[in-house]
């Protein structure tokens, strides 16, 4: 189990979860950008499907976990539960 839970982790964030992660958290393209420290045209790029860097898509994915998102294969997100 605990080598399919690192696998899983590993896995790139999607368009579609990067939404759906700024919808579950309450805030903007713009919000998310100064968190990751990307510009706001690189997410909105990202959100439209563009391929980006992987450094890039990981400081998206990164910035997203650190806030609370906990991401559910490639199809969706959940805020994790306070312990």
């Amino acid at each position: 189990m605990g080598l399919q839970k690192s696998y899983i982790a590993e896995l790139p964030v999607t368009p579609l979860q990067s939404r759906q992660a700024r919808a579950s958290l309450q805030i903007g393209v713009r919000e998310l950008a100064k968190m990751a420290k990307v510009s706001v045209s690189t997410v909105v790029r990202f959100e439209a499907g563009e391929e980006l860097k992987e450094r890039t898509v990981d400081a998206l994915r990164d910035t997203l976990e650190k806030a609370g998102i906990e991401f559910i294969g490639k199809r969706g997100v959940r805020l994790r539960l306070p312990k």
